[in-house]
């Protein structure tokens, strides 16, 4: 299972970015994806889940209302839609699916099985 991340990058505050994420040799459907973002001194957090069974997503109240995660119609690539970022956004930015579980929440908090290589998002003026 192989998960590649893209699309980090530096960006002002109140800005936008779409990180992507493409996923490759698992032929099931995962029943969670999400994202994870990771700054030097601290624990990874998930801060974007989704259960794909039901659609259900999972944010903790640090980006409730700001970020949105999808993925596209061949649930080959999940995204991460950032809007209005903040410098405290910035960090390193992981994809990630779980093989078995299936609760958006329980991803998000829990952690997942597979992880994908991470991507750096920097917001500053």
């Amino acid at each position: 299972v192989q998960l590649q991340a893209s699309g980090g990058g530096l960006v002002q505050p109140g800005g936008s970015l779409r990180l992507s994420c493409t996923v490759s040799g698992f032929q099931l459907d995962f029943p969670a994806v999400g994202w994870f973002r990771q700054v030097p001194g601290k624990e990874r957090e998930g801060i974007s889940c989704l259960s794909t069974w039901n659609d259900i997503t999972w944010y903790p109240d640090s980006v409730k209302g700001r970020f949105t995660v999808s993925r596209d119609a061949s649930k080959s690539t999940i995204f991460l839609q950032m809007d209005n970022l903040r410098p405290e956004d910035t960090a390193i930015y992981y994809c990630a699916a779980h093989l078995s579980r299936s609760s958006s929440y329980a991803l998000c908090t829990n952690g997942p099985t597979e992880w994908g290589q991470g991507t750096q998002v920097t917001v500053s003026s």
